[in-house]
């Protein structure tokens, strides 16, 4: 409790540095012999971008729910089992563990038993958001694996929380009003099912009418086309042409009525946060700025050591 604590008041100051909990920028150097680890992980996650684009956006996804679903960031989400954390309801679409262990794999046959796979998924989301149209932005490397992953553990906030509530809940691990809603900027190469939004679209609040805050052509377009009958299809969060870009036109669609998910369109009318979404859209080096420290941010929420936690053999199970 203490060290949760203590990393609270760390990220409400401001003040996490690469020195927390063991970890440091350029941790693995002279660990892998030869080997430059980072150089790995960038190689294989370039590989799987040049023919899987999506994969920017399963990344960010495992990240976030691996981090914000215990309030840890220690790969407890990468385990397998019937009550893994895997099983929970919000995790059942997450995608992308088989790069994984892809990567994983490949660092065993250089340095066994060195590199954790929580800090593989860390630095492979980096690398893809770079590849995507993100900056470069360095990460502390060292955390250790957790042991323990059951699907009881998972909370998340669900597509409908409100603007308050979403701003308590990112702020209970000490993200900012601003860096909240910069957080949820990792729509903008999200997507979602129609069933999450159906409600929007036919039948909002029991009144049997579209949301009112809902762009027209939008409720046209996806009640009329994308989503009648088939309530799996997939819905983009951001325009179509720019859903494997990390980018800030998802805030651009917001303010033209068109956040998908109740969360999305609420933050750019609810008044303590409307300003945020407006400078967001009016500058996209402004929000890749503040999304790389926000990731950062998010990737140290709750990092076990050596005591704590152990470096899997394989990313899913424990030793």
């Amino acid at each position: 409790m203490a060290k949760q604590v203590a990393i609270v008041v760390l990220l409400v100051l401001g003040l996490v540095n690469s020195s927390y909990a063991g970890t440091s920028v350029g941790y693995y150097t002279g660990k892998c012999g030869s080997k430059d680890v980072e150089s790995i992980i960038k190689g294989i996650v370039q590989a799987r971008f040049s023919y899987d684009p999506d994969i920017i956006a399963f990344l960010l996804r495992l990240l976030f729910h691996d981090a914000m679903g215990n309030k840890k960031t220690d790969g407890s989400l990468l385990l397998k089992g019937p009550n893994s954390e895997q099983t929970a309801v919000p995790n059942f679409t997450v995608k992308g563990y088989d790069l994984i262990d892809t990567i994983k794999e490949a660092l065993e046959q250089e340095c066994p038993g060195v590199v954790s796979c929580t800090d593989i998924m860390v630095a492979a989301t980096r690398d893809a958001v770079l590849l995507a149209g993100g900056i470069y932005f360095d990460v502390p490397l060292g955390r250790y694996d957790g042991k323990v992953g059951l699907a009881s553990n998972v909370v998340l906030p669900p597509p409908d929380i409100s603007v308050a509530n979403a701003i308590a809940y990112y702020g209970e691990v000490g993200f900012t009003d601003l860096e909240t809603i910069v957080l949820l900027g990792g729509h903008t190469v999200g997507v979602t099912h129609c069933n999450v939004i159906k409600d929007r679209l036919y039948n909002y609040k029991g009144t049997q009418l579209p949301d009112p805050a809902l762009n027209a052509f939008y409720v046209f377009f996806l009640g009329n086309i994308i989503c009648q009958n088939n309530d799996e299809m997939f819905v983009f969060l951001d325009s179509p042409d720019s859903v494997r870009t990390v980018d800030n036109s998802y805030y651009q669609m917001l303010l033209q009525g068109k956040g998908i998910l109740p969360i999305d369109n609420a933050i750019a009318f609810d008044p303590s946060t409307a300003s945020y979404v407006q400078d967001l859209a009016n500058n996209n080096d402004y929000f890749l700025n503040i999304f790389a420290k926000v990731l950062v941010k998010m990737s140290l929420v709750g990092v076990l050591d050596e005591y704590e936690g152990e470096i899997r053999q394989q990313c899913w199970k424990t030793n």
